[in-house]
């Protein structure tokens, strides 16, 4: 089942904002706030990334893939832009300019995964859930067409169950009477 382009552009947002916030939200713990315009377009990348991909349903093995590697190229983005935005060049004595290095490490990237893994996995319950819901509607709606189009049958009146007959018990002609255990001696 394919979702229309409605469906999916919502879903896409939806998805852009939960992973554009996460990495906010983690370089904020790490070191500042990141410019505004780092975050709209970390938000545009993740929105155009998630727009072909989100047309019909998506399990873990989809999802945990993209929110990381989106997770990275957003990590780079805030981290480079926090870094040129904040941390102007110095001046070397020799004249030369020093940029400062994106702040990240092992723990960045130990957090990063914890926090990439578990979205993952609450985004694909919340996808599997609204399939879900999604198929149930539609079922729904299909009998209540189809109870309004074809006529409900007509009832007979009520024929009164009745007990069946046992079967007589005419002797069988064909059959083998020596069947059975053996005769006594």
């Amino acid at each position: 089942m394919t979702a229309p382009l409605s469906f999916r552009l919502l879903r896409a947002a939806a998805f852009a904002a939960i992973c554009t916030g996460l990495g906010i939200g983690a370089h904020l713990l790490a070191s500042g706030t990141p410019p505004t315009r780092s975050i709209l377009l970390g938000l545009l990348l993740s929105f155009a990334a998630a727009v072909p991909v989100l047309g019909r349903e998506r399990s873990l093995g989809v999802l945990l893939p993209l929110l990381a590697g989106l997770q990275v190229v957003l990590h780079l983005l805030f981290a480079l832009t926090h870094t040129a935005a904040v941390a102007a060049p110095a001046v070397h004595p020799h004249g030369h300019a020093h940029q400062g290095s994106p702040p990240g490490g092992l723990s960045m990237v130990v957090l990063h995964g914890c926090a990439v893994a578990l979205t993952a996995l609450w985004l694909s319950w919340g996808e599997a859930l609204l399939w879900d819901v999604l198929r149930h509607l539609a079922m729904r709606f299909v009998r209540v067409v189809l109870a309004w189009i074809v006529p409900e049958p007509v009832r007979c009146a009520a024929v009164p169950f009745t007990e069946p007959r046992p079967p007589l018990s005419a002797p069988l002609r064909h059959t083998v009477h020596r069947r059975g255990p053996p005769g006594p001696l």
